[in-house]
């Protein structure tokens, strides 16, 4: 009988050759603000657009991207860099071309970062090597181990909502990380109305550029208030599977065709793309 890391194997395919995979960080301020929804759903959506996507639950805090998947973490990452056990035996299908990495609720995975443990995951990442995106769903707030994770990342997406402490506190994730990058993506959740996402937005831009030099910061898209949402919170599903036809499936969508369109323009490095070299990458800041 095939065990699941076997099956896993077979799903995924043998590649023949690697792929540029951009590692999308999506942050917040504050919680509460939708950002781990965004992550799973867009994630859903790229993979039904074509692409090979993966997700790493690198919320420490609250690593729940298993829950809003509808399925069940056995193992995390923990376990892999501890070395009880191999990469492809956390991998979770989640569906053809879409995969979750669970992380662990706890600090502590940073106690195994080492030289040894991120060669053995370098190893063992050729199971990954195709993939278009690895979106990591970071922890909110500004704190030095969310830090690690964006500095590791190619591209950084800060959610919020059109609410006066979510806004300041994603101002305040803006601002720590234009000092490391010149470009910053937003996208707002959980809006009314379209011009009420672009009048923040313009808001926000506006005070971020005059105290900010040299940043980018541009404005994916937004996500409406949708009961479909909340229904399929409650059900441990993905708003954009059950209802892809709503408003909020939609406006994910365009979100998904923009990140689509950038990645067309941008020149990856070939040098260090994957799963296994994020962890090399994450490795320098330590």
């Amino acid at each position: 009988m095939k065990n699941q890391a076997t099956e896993l194997i077979e799903l995924i395919g043998q590649q023949g050759s690697k792929k540029n995979t951009e590692i999308i960080a999506i942050t917040s301020g504050k919680g509460g603000v939708g950002k781990s929804s965004i992550s799973a759903n867009l994630s859903y959506t790229l993979c039904k657009m074509g692409y090979k996507v993966a997700v790493f639950d690198a919320d420490i805090g609250l690593a729940n991207l298993d829950l809003i998947f509808g399925v069940k973490a056995h193992k995390t990452i923990l376990n892999v860099l501890k070395g009880e056990c191999e990469l492809k035996n956390i991998i979770i299908p989640i569906e053809s071309g879409l995969y979750l990495i669970p992380g662990d609720s706890g600090d502590e995975i940073f106690n195994y970062i080492s030289e040894d443990s991120v060669a053995r995951l370098v190893g063992e990442s050729e199971i990954l090597s195709d993939l278009d995106f690895l979106i990591i769903d970071t922890g909110a707030g500004i704190g030095g181990i969310t830090q690690k994770f964006l500095e590791s990342s190619d591209t950084l997406i800060v959610v919020t909502m059109p609410d006066p402490s979510a806004i300041t506190d994603a101002y305040a994730a803006i601002k720590v990380n234009a000092k490391t990058r010149n470009q910053i993506y937003m996208i707002l959740n959980m809006v009314k109305t379209s011009k009420e996402a672009e009048n923040v937005y313009l808001k926000m831009k506006q005070i971020a550029y005059k105290n900010m030099e040299n940043l980018s910061l541009e404005l994916l898209g937004y996500v409406p208030l949708s009961s479909s949402i909340s229904s399929a919170t409650r059900g441990r599903t993905l708003f954009a599977r059950v209802d892809p036809g709503d408003g909020a499936s939609s406006q994910l969508r365009n979100i998904a065709n923009k990140i689509l369109q950038k990645r067309e323009r941008k020149v990856l490095s070939s040098k260090e793309s994957g799963f296994g070299s994020f962890f090399q990458r994450l490795l320098k800041y330590l």
